[in-house]
This record gives C-alpha cells, structure tokens and sequence, in this order.
C-alpha cells in the first residue's frame, strides 16, 4: 500500500483540528460529560472519505458517544464544510471509529504495576 501524499496528510491534519473544535465547541455536555479526543485522521486518496479517531474519557461512556457522534455526523459534516469551504471542494464523508489506544496504554500500565 501506497504511502500518504502530503496532500493527504495536510487535509488530514486540518479535519483533524476542525473536528476538535466543533466538537469542543458543543461542549462536554453535550455528551453526557464525556471528554473526547479527535486522536487522528486517515483520508482516502480521493480526499472522499475521512477515518475519524476519537478518543473518549471515562472509556465507561465510549460505546454511547460513538452511538451519539454516529447520529450527528451528518451535522458534523456540514459545520466542518462551512470551515473548509475554502480549501477543499467536497466534504469527505466522515466515519467515526473508537481509538482506544489509551485504555491499552493504561491496562499495560496497571500490569506493570503488578
């Protein structure tokens, strides 16, 4: 498999960020007090589709707010269109997966603690 082009990785890295802060910007209200994380982006070479990874804290919550994020992403999909407008000519679809690299991280911790 081809590596990224820096076309990819620069559209990427700016979904990445514009998701973050329409996310920030609902506020941890607006899901149930969760704390997520947009941890990365993967776009197809087509810029058509968009690998949202998202971390969630407490982790207790992850499989409602994936739930929740699953609903809204067609409101996520328009707001982010409104901030790239100007760069891009479509909006890739977005899908939502769970990184949960960080419970790994602290289940290792925990058995290193043994």
């Amino acid at each position: 498999m081809a590596s990224e082009t820096t076309r990819q990785q620069k559209v990427a890295r700016q979904i990445q960020k514009d998701l973050a802060e329409i996310i920030r910007a609902r506020g941890m209200g607006a899901y149930d007090g969760a704390l997520i994380t947009v941890s990365g982006v993967k776009i197809t070479p087509d810029l058509a589709l968009a690998k949202v990874y998202v971390s969630i804290f407490p982790s207790a919550k992850a499989e409602a707010i994936m739930e929740q994020l699953g609903e809204q992403t067609s409101r996520l999909r328009g707001e982010l269109g409104h901030r790239v407008s100007k760069q891009l000519r479509i909006v890739p679809e977005l899908v939502f997966y769970l990184d949960d690299s960080l419970d790994y991280v602290e289940h290792i911790d925990e058995l290193l603690k043994r």
